[in-house]
């Protein structure tokens, strides 16, 4: 693989598939072996360069799994196609970083991760909240710098959550878990915006607020924003959820911020770009009351100059999906669309329903392909399988 130190694994096998990274746990290598893959994992912390990609897929690669700091382009997808590359699959629920388009021009399946992120990163989002309502970095830092010295009536005072207004912005897979956890768990009054809503939502909190009343509690409100202004007006923590595209690209910038409460909390958990981190920097500074806890960042790895200095600033290297589970079951649905390309085998009609993958009797098909569709590919799902016993989901 050029200059590039990699591991081998399964060396006889007749195809070969590039992995950009080192992978946790081993059901992934499994499905690779299964299907006769030679897989050559590249062993450098560094993210990879344009030319360091293509130098690594070489003359002959059928197969490869990338990450989303990598720039998957046209060029990139007509180096891999003419190495006979015929399945790729990102390691991540996202794929802003692939040129979709270019991949579906060259015949290539696009594969990613969804599904098994979805409580990790919410669970994620909502020790971000806490720890920016409550200010436990800076009450981390002053401990271990030595300057307590003794309990105070006015040291380090947070912002109380229970029963406060909660705002999320883009209520897909995450954004739903993240407003159940943060509603059923503290009675905040859920505020969001989707433009296309989510009547699944709805309706559960509805129940949710049955349950409520039948046990004497006061219900919670739930209500769709029509525009993102009002969001930001109304809720006291805002967190954001949406995908990163043309129309997101600094969705949150200083003219929404401005509009946000003086103590509100601003919780980033999904792509870094949607918020204006220079913007954030100056309206942090300028408004002391307001945090912010921040797990991704607009020029990643980079940060914004002044970003981390700031005491109501908690910020966090991406670690939304860093549990051992989900980051095991991410390798999985990779290596699995990788290898259930390679066999020919269809593409699964519902990429929400991936439990079935992790086990060790997944059904033939690969878990998620984002241009199955456009490719002309056969689909198949859970109703294909109606005779099939479902297998409990895998304990984190």
């Amino acid at each position: 693989m050029g200059g590039m130190a990699c591991r081998i694994l399964n060396p006889h096998g007749s195809r070969r598939v590039l992995v950009t990274k080192e992978l946790p746990g081993e059901l992934w290598l499994e499905r690779l072996a299964a299907t006769d893959c030679r897989v050559e994992v590249c062993q450098t912390s560094a993210i990879l360069s344009h030319d360091d990609l293509i130098d690594a897929i070489g003359e002959s690669c059928q197969g490869a799994i990338g990450q989303l700091t990598e720039p998957w382009d046209e060029q990139l997808f007509d180096a891999f196609a003419r190495a006979g590359g015929a399945a790729y699959s990102n390691y991540a629920v996202g794929y802003n970083n692939v040129d979709v388009a270019a991949a579906t021009a060259r015949g290539i399946p696009v594969g990613n991760t969804p599904g098994v992120l979805t409580e990790t990163t919410a669970e994620l989002a909502v020790a971000l909240t806490f720890a920016a309502a409550r200010r436990i970095v800076e009450g981390s830092r002053f401990l271990t710098a030595g300057e307590y010295h003794a309990w105070l009536p006015t040291l380090f005072q947070g912002e109380l959550l229970w029963r406060r207004t909660l705002g999320v912005i883009g209520a897909g897979r995450i954004g739903s878990a993240y407003a159940r956890m943060m509603v059923e768990g503290h009675r905040m009054d859920l505020v969001y915006y989707d433009p296309h809503g989510n009547d699944q939502l709805e309706a559960h909190l509805s129940a949710f607020n049955e349950f409520l009343m039948d046990q004497g509690e006061d219900p919670v409100g739930v209500h769709r924003a029509l525009t993102l202004d009002e969001v930001l007006n109304k809720a006291d923590v805002v967190s954001v959820h949406t995908i990163l595209d043309d129309s997101t690209f600094h969705l949150i910038d200083a003219g929404r911020l401005a509009l946000m409460k003086p103590h509100a909390i601003l919780v980033n958990a999904a792509r870094g770009p949607l918020v204006d981190e220079r913007a954030l920097v100056e309206h942090a500074r300028t408004h002391p009351d307001f945090r912010a806890g921040l797990d991704v960042f607009e020029h990643e790895p980079d940060v914004e100059p002044g970003l981390l200095e700031l005491p109501n600033i908690v910020a966090i290297p991406h670690l939304g999906s860093a549990t051992g589970w989900t980051r095991e079951g991410m390798a999985t649905l990779a290596a699995t669309n990788v290898a259930a390309v390679l066999q020919g085998w269809p593409a699964w009609s519902d990429p929400d329903d991936i439990d079935l993958f992790l086990s060790e009797a997944p059904p033939a098909a690969a878990p998620s392909i984002v241009n199955a569709t456009e490719l002309g590919l056969p689909t198949v799902g859970p109703e294909d399988r109606a005779g099939d016993s479902r297998p409990a989901r895998r304990s984190p």
